[in-house]
């Protein structure tokens, strides 16, 4: 008992009280912004991208940016990334941008059914483990996502929503289908990380297979590489409507 109380006094409390307003560490890459003027060797960049992110039109898709911080190192000074870490979106449009990204705009009956507790199984459909290992840390005792009534289940037949991280692989294709077939409805799909929402650095590869996305619409997109905790819960929160 008094190593537990001597522990306590040490590590003091570990929660992180204000999730909505907390700021990220300087070395934190968020939402990229190009000043367009000055971007004189498009090319250049785009060719130093690894995910083909950055478009003609001077822009970047957080779907399939990895945060490498490549197309900030060649253009001379014209892309920078700020410390924004709210970029999650709704819409997949919305994910491409430069500097600011459209608000989620939470849908009432959403708010609804979820806002006060949501349930959600998580699957790893061929990725490296580090959207997994992000997943992991939101409910500990740092982060807590449990005290937004957010909570990850073991079973899909438990569960309010599926959160996909991974490029999804030929061999976790079918057991992702059959995962989201057997979550009831009403049920909300949440892709986290570039991987599951464009493929990331193996969209190109012939051992993936994306016609999930072609049969069941995602609701939540969450980039990163990958997705920081913070982005992970503020996201959720948002589409949930929470304040």
């Amino acid at each position: 008992m008094f190593k537990t109380l001597k522990t306590v006094k040490l590590q003091k409390n570990q929660i992180i009280k204000d999730i909505r307003g907390r700021e990220i560490k300087p070395k934190f890459r968020g939402i990229p912004v190009i000043d367009e003027a000055k971007l004189t060797n498009l090319a250049e960049c785009q060719k130093a991208c690894p995910t083909c992110a950055i478009t003609n039109d001077k822009k970047i898709d957080l779907g399939k940016c990895i945060f490498c911080g490549e197309c900030a190192r060649v253009s001379n000074g014209a892309i920078s990334f700020t410390r924004n870490h709210k970029y999650s979106a709704a819409k997949r449009e919305d994910l491409i941008v430069n500097g600011e990204i459209n608000p989620i705009a939470a849908k009432e009956e959403i708010t609804k059914i979820f806002g006060q507790s949501l349930k959600l199984r998580q699957v790893s459909a061929g990725g490296c483990n580090s959207c997994e290992m992000e997943l992991n840390a939101c409910s500990n005792a740092n982060f807590d996502i449990g005290r937004y009534g957010i909570d990850f289940v073991a079973s899909p037949r438990h569960a309010d929503g599926v959160v996909i991280t991974g490029p999804v692989t030929k061999n976790m294709a079918k057991a992702l289908e059959d995962t989201l077939l057997s979550t009831p409805e009403p049920r909300i799909v949440i892709a986290v990380g570039a991987c599951a929402i464009s493929g990331g650095v193996f969209q190109d590869s012939d051992e993936i297979d994306r016609t999930f996305f072609e049969r069941h619409p995602v609701d939540l997109y969450i980039p990163g590489c990958p997705a920081h905790p913070l982005t992970i819960i503020n996201g959720i929160l948002d589409y949930l409507g929470c304040k």
